[in-house]
């Protein structure tokens, strides 16, 4: 099976590239930092964010009814999905209905999450993705590492080594303008090509019936307006009550995703132009088990922004594909086990529950909270594994007893200072990629004993 640890331990073997992982990622959160900090009322928009999420989730089914109801009046053809399976078939029903064979599609986790782009291919449809990022994790076979950044483990170099073997571009070229017009040159033939377009959707505001689009290059307006068919494929939680509650969460969203002000296109999609057609389809996939479920349903208030991956030293430092699920890091590990618990039980435990992803979400996740009652479920349910179960019931009892406690530290201290192998080989997990620290000449207790002020009378 594979776990987080283990695929983390192979991207952990480049210690150069690790550490360029990290500091990009951090650069990242150092943007958002200076964005927050700038908006006076960025806690307050925090504030808002949340509880108009929470009333929209109290009455979701309200609230979908009402956004169903508006796009058909607009003139868009609405479709519901119980699950990935229902989602691809429907997008596949569509395209064969039409008898296309090609398609452009623009970044999109919910497709991601039910690998439509491996069900069309197997049905004989080309799927091209057009946010660079996600173009270039395609043509090198990878899912995409990051929500937001696809390619974020990649550098130039490896870019410029995928397009000199997919579009022929120079050997050795690096020059990131250079990379950029040989990608927009390539996608611009397949915009032009395609039969329909399909784009993911960021919110859908059922006072309207219309859904908002937010990119930064402009691909999925490109491939919208071009094709004849748009698809736009959504989570049902992105639906938000009316039209005036978007200026919230566009404030919201670059600044926390990328340290923007707002997102270069910020784009509405009413109703279909003249002569195309418009497609909307709503999937709950699992949404509304955590619905659901009390310690998790705030979980489904999470806009896409990855401000959580880019402030977390877990998924700074493991690469997004150790998580083995489409969306990756903190918010990733909470949702996924809400599909697959026997598969996605590792995700849980790859944090340190530090709590700086619930710090920086916009909409104010409790996510290392969440994190943590994971790892209860989990563990109640049978699937953490014999070694980590057996692991936590010795920590519980040498935790729970003073004595031991005391004991077993002063005897590992013994162990560190005079047979440090012990502690420094293979068999140690955190001697993977570590160096071990120094003992202490003392623990804590011996130091605090020592030099603790006696209160005068003791």
């Amino acid at each position: 099976m594979i776990t987080h640890a283990k695929e983390a331990e192979k991207f952990n073997k480049d210690e150069a590239r690790v550490d360029w992982h990290d500091d990009t990622l951090w650069f990242v959160r150092q943007k958002r930092d200076r964005m927050a900090h700038n908006i006076p009322e960025w806690e307050q928009l925090r504030e808002k964010a949340s509880q108009i999420k929470n009333h929209t989730l109290s009455n979701l089914d309200q609230y979908l009814i009402q956004f169903e109801k508006q796009a058909l009046a607009n003139g868009v053809h609405v479709h519901w999905a119980a699950n990935a399976a229902e989602h691809n078939q429907i997008v596949f029903q569509i395209i064969q209905k039409h008898g296309f064979q090609k398609i452009v599609k623009s970044k999109s986790m919910l497709t991601e999450e039910c690998h439509l782009n491996e069900f069309l291919i197997n049905q004989g449809i080309e799927v091209i993705d057009t946010d660079l990022g996600e173009r270039i994790v395609q043509l090198r076979h990878e899912p995409p590492s990051h929500i937001v950044l696809p390619a974020i483990h990649l550098k130039k170099e490896d870019v410029g080594e995928t397009f000199h073997q997919h579009l022929g571009t120079e050997k050795g070229a690096k020059d990131p303008q250079y990379l950029t017009e040989a990608a927009r040159q390539h996608l611009r033939e397949k915009f032009i090509a395609a039969d329909l377009a399909l784009t993911g959707v960021n919110f859908a505001v059922a006072e309207t019936g219309g859904i908002v689009v937010c990119t930064n290059e402009g691909n999925a307006d490109m491939g919208a307006h071009l094709a004849n068919v748009h698809i736009a494929c959504m989570g049902i939680e992105k639906i938000i009550p009316r039209q005036a509650d978007l200026s919230v969460f566009l404030r919201l969203l670059a600044r926390s995703a990328t340290g923007q002000p707002i997102t270069t296109y910020s784009s509405h999609f009413l109703r279909p132009a003249p002569g195309k057609e418009m497609h909307i389809v709503l999937v709950d996939n699992g949404r509304t088990e955590q619905l659901a479920r009390a310690d998790f349903r705030n979980s489904l208030k999470c806009i896409r922004c990855a401000a959580c991956f880019n402030t977390c030293p877990v998924y700074r430092r493991s690469g997004g594909h150790s998580y083995h699920t489409a969306v990756a890091g903190p918010i990733g590990s909470i949702l996924a086990p809400n599909i697959d618990m026997r598969k996605y039980a590792d995700l849980p435990f790859a944090s340190t529950l530090c709590g700086s992803c619930s710090n920086v979400c916009p909409v104010k996740i409790d996510i290392h909270d969440q994190l943590w009652k994971w790892r209860q479920i989990l563990a109640q349910e049978g699937h953490t594994g014999t070694a980590k179960a057996t692991g936590m019931k010795l920590m519980s009892a040498v935790l729970s007893n003073p004595d031991i406690y005391r004991f077993v530290g002063s005897t590992g201290l013994w162990f560190l200072r005079h047979v440090p192998s012990l502690a420094s080989n293979s068999l140690n997990p955190w001697f993977k990629q570590r160096e071990m620290p120094e003992p202490p000449k003392e623990s804590f207790r011996d130091w605090y004993l020592k030099n603790r002020k006696k209160p005068k009378g003791e």
